[in-house]
C-alpha cells in the first residue's frame, strides 16, 4: 500500500483517552509510495509532511490544541476536516447539524454510505469490548457511545464509507456517524467534523487502511505538520530511537491494550534523577499507571506522587530565576497548578526536563517545558506555566504524553515491529523537504 502524508491541526486541550480491550489480527500491506497529508493548528495542533514521491499523496495538519487533518468521504466526496488521536480507536463525523456544529457529513448525499445492522458482525464481535457497549437502535442499526476523560460524549450509528486521502479512495471504512452528544469544549470541537482514531485497535483507521506504520511532526514555529501514511527513506532525518511498545495479554481493568504505550523508566531534571521508586512508573496489577503516547492530550500528565516530585525538584532548581504565581486557587486546564510571572514576556533559561523510556529519551525544554497562558485567562499578566500536570486532578490513572511535548519531533508509530521512534528536527524544515511548506 502507497504512504501518505497528511498535514494536522491542534485545538485546544482535549484528553481522549478510552479504555477498549480489543483481540487484533492485522496483516498490513508491504509499503510502497508514502502518503502525505498537512497538519493544521488553531491553537493546538501543529503539521509535518514526509518526503514525496512521483505516487505519493499529500495533506497537510494545523495545530494549536489539537491535531487536525482535511480529507473526503463519501461519494461524491464531502470534505471533512478529523483531530488526529493515538489515543482513540474509533473513527467518528458528526452526521447532524445543530446550532454548535459548523462542519457535518451528510450521508444523504453519500451514495456510497452504508449503516451497519445489528445483526453483522461488526456490530456483534468487533466492538465487544467497547467501554460502552454498543445496542441495537428502532431502526435495528448498530448504536455506538463513546465518551472521553473530559467528559465530552457522543453517540450515533456505526456505517461504513469511501475515505479519501489525496485523491486515493478507500471503501468499506468503518466510523461512527454520530448525532447526538455533549461537549465540554465546544466552541473548539465546531472548528471540525470529527476525530480519526489511530491507536491499535481493529477498528481503528490506520488499522482499517492497512498502513504498517505511519509518522508525523508538528511545527513548533507555527500551527502546522505533517502526517506520513506508510513508510518512506527520508535522508536528511537523523536516526530514530526507538522504543518498544508494551503488550498486556491479560485484560486489566484500567489498562488500555491498545494504546501506544511505551515503558516509562524515570525522569530528569537538568542532570539529576528525581527520587522516586523505579516501580512507580511500572503499572500495577490492575493496569494503572501505564504510559501512553497520545497526540488527542495537548500537554503531558503524570501521576501524582511523580509529578509532586517533579514539581518540587524543578522549583528546587529555578529558585531565583523564575517568580512562582503566588495564587492557590489558578490551576490551569484543571491539572497544572505550576505557574509562574514572567515579566516582559521574556522566559529565562531554565534546566531541561528529560523523560527516560525503555532505548531512548525525549528531552524537553524551552517554550515546550513553559506554555504561555492567555490573556482571557491570565487576565492580562505574563502568566507561565509548566507543561506538565498531574493526572490524579483528571481522574487518569496514567501517565499520558501529550503533543505538545512532540513539538519539533518526528514521531513514528511502527505498527508491524511494535515501536514508537522518535528525532529531534525542525518540523517546519520537514514540510519544506517534503514539499509541503512554503
Amino acid at each position: 500500500m502507497a504512504s501518505i502524508i497528511i498535514l494536522l491541526h491542534l485545538p485546544p486541550l482535549t484528553i481522549t483517552i478510552l479504555t477498549v480491550f480489543l483481540k487484533i489480527q492485522t496483516t498490513y500491506s508491504s509499503p510502497q509510495a508514502p502518503l502525505i497529508l498537512p497538519l493544521i493548528s488553531q491553537t493546538l495542533p501543529h503539521g509535518f509532511v514526509s518526503v514525496p514521491t512521483p505516487s505519493s499523496r499529500k495533506l497537510s495538519f494545523h495545530h494549536n490544541v489539537t491535531l487536525t487533518v482535511s480529507l473526503t468521504v463519501g461519494t461524491p466526496p464531502q470534505t471533512v476536516t478529523m483531530v488526529l488521536d493515538t489515543g482513540s480507536e474509533l473513527s467518528w463525523l458528526h452526521c447532524k447539524k445543530n446550532q454548535n456544529i459548523n462542519s457535518i457529513f451528510n450521508p444523504q448525499l453519500s451514495s456510497s454510505y452504508t449503516p451497519t445492522p445489528c445483526t453483522s458482525t461488526v456490530c456483534t464481535t468487533r466492538t465487544r469490548d467497547f467501554p460502552i457497549p454498543v445496542s441495537c437502535d428502532p431502526r435495528k442499526l448498530c448504536h455506538a457511545t463513546v465518551s472521553y476523560a473530559d467528559l465530552t460524549s457522543i453517540e450515533g450509528n456505526l456505517a461504513t464509507d469511501t475515505f479519501s486521502i489525496s485523491g486515493s479512495g478507500q471503501p468499506g471504512i468503518i466510523f461512527g456517524c454520530m448525532d447526538s452528544g455533549f461537549s465540554s469544549n465546544a466552541k473548539e470541537d465546531s472548528k471540525t467534523t470529527g476525530l480519526m482514531g489511530m491507536n491499535r485497535g481493529s477498528l481503528s483507521f490506520v488499522t482499517q487502511m492497512g498502513f504498517p506504520k505511519f509518522s508525523y511532526c508538528i511545527s513548533g514555529h507555527d500551527a502546522s505538520g505533517v502526517l506520513l501514511f506508510g513508510d518512506a527513506k527520508l535522508t536528511w532525518l537523523g536516526p530514530l530511537k526507538y522504543t518498544p511498545l508494551v503488550k498486556m495479554n491479560t485484560p486489566l481493568p484500567y489498562f488500555d491494550r491498545v494504546a501506544y504505550t511505551v515503558r516509562l523508566m524515570g525522569i530528569r531534571v537538568g542532570s539529576k534523577p528525581l527520587q522516586v521508586p523505579k516501580s512507580i512508573f511500572a503499572p500495577d496489577h490492575t493496569g494503572a499507571g501505564q504510559t501512553m503516547v497520545d497526540s488527542g492530550t495537548q500537554f503531558t500528565f503524570l501521576l501524582g506522587s511523580v509529578y509532586t516530585a517533579l514539581k518540587n525538584e524543578f522549583l528546587e532548581q529555578t529558585k531565583g530565576v523564575l517568580t512562582l504565581l503566588e495564587d492557590p486557587n489558578f490551576v490551569f486546564e484543571g491539572a497544572m497548578d505550576l505557574c509562574f510571572r514572567v515579566r516582559g514576556g521574556v522566559v529565562p533559561t531554565v534546566p531541561a526536563v528529560t523523560m527516560v523510556f525503555e532505548g531512548a529519551e525525549m528531552g524537553v525544554s524551552g517554550e515546550r517545558l513553559l506554555y504561555r497562558v492567555g490573556d482571557d485567562v491570565a487576565k492580562g499578566k505574563d502568566v507561565y506555566c509548566f507543561t506538565f500536570g498531574n493526572s490524579d486532578l483528571l481522574g487518569i490513572e496514567a501517565y499520558v504524553i501529550g503533543h505538545h511535548h512532540q513539538q519539533n519531533v518526528w514521531m513514528e508509530f511502527d505498527l508491524v515491529n511494535s515501536r514508537v521512534g522518535f528525532a529531534d528536527t525542525r518540523c517546519e524544515l520537514a514540510s519544506r523537504r517534503l514539499g509541503m511548506g512554503p
